[in-house]
């Protein structure tokens, strides 16, 4: 096992909670966004995008034989951002230039309450991964003052 284990891990997770809060922001800044793709000629409301993040050695296996020879694992990375499959909602709107012959406008599937409380859950998992990056540096810094 490295010294430095516990940088990496945290560092990854770091990363990924990062990204995280990026797509987050992306569904947030677009939640009204009614022509951001053109499929057959007709404009699609925005999709919110969701992340999907797994650790870098999904199989329990993996994770217990690494653990075995004293390795702490490998953290985690982002495997895949997909578009979530909820409908869109239809507000009736009929003076909206995307309105259609009923009135009513396609907007996107993006809930801006359930987006703020991913973003607060995102922001939690990357001040405790900062925590534990600086407990891992003190322990360091404490063990290098024992030599002295």
């Amino acid at each position: 096992m490295r010294l430095t284990n516990g940088f990496d891990i945290s560092s990854s997770a770091l990363t990924a909670q990062r990204f995280r809060m990026d797509v987050i922001s992306s569904n947030i800044a677009n939640a009204d966004s009614t022509r951001a793709r053109l499929v057959n000629g007709k404009w699609m409301p925005y999709q919110r995008k969701l992340v999907t993040i797994e650790p870098k050695k999904p199989a329990f296996a993996d994770a217990l034989q690494d653990a075995m020879n004293g390795g702490a694992g490998d953290g985690v990375r982002v495997t895949k951002v997909t578009d979530d499959q909820s409908p869109f909602k239809q507000v009736y709107n009929p003076s909206h230039p995307d309105a259609d012959e009923n009135g009513f406008v396609m907007m996107p599937n993006v809930d801006v309450l359930k987006e703020m409380v991913d973003m607060i859950s995102a922001t939690r998992s990357y001040e405790a991964n900062v925590t534990a990056l600086n407990a891992s540096k003190s322990m360091i810094t404490k063990a290098l003052e024992i030599g002295r």
